[in-house]
């Protein structure tokens, strides 16, 4: 049970973002291919609420925790996003069918939704 996910480790940044991508990835698989604009919008939900969650557990935080949060759940979306994908040249292309595979290629589980 020491190797799973535990609180402290949804409360850094790369168990956060772990998480944040595995739920989102998940969620989407069950939606099916017609849900893979909501994966956008359902990772930066679940990046916030993590980070608001952590937020409310902090004891020695003023009331600007509030403010961080917010921006804490962008760093978390952001990293379980991929930064490395952003610039458009990185990006896979998304009119191609799923079917249609480069020679040579195999399908991944985990596929780019950006």
């Amino acid at each position: 049970m020491n190797d799973l996910f535990t609180w402290a480790a949804l409360g850094s940044l790369t168990g956060a973002s772990a998480a944040t991508l595995l739920a989102t990835n998940v969620i989407g698989g069950l939606i099916g291919p017609s849900g893979d604009k909501a994966r956008k919008w359902i990772a930066l939900g679940f990046a916030l609420v993590l980070s608001y969650l952590t937020a409310a557990f902090a004891d020695d935080a003023g009331p600007e925790k509030w403010i961080i949060a917010f921006f804490n759940g962008l760093v978390i979306f952001s990293a379980a996003l991929g930064i490395n994908q952003l610039p458009p040249g990185n990006r896979q292309a998304t009119n191609a069918s799923p079917t249609q595979l480069a020679q040579g290629r195999e399908p991944r589980y985990i596929r780019s939704w950006v």
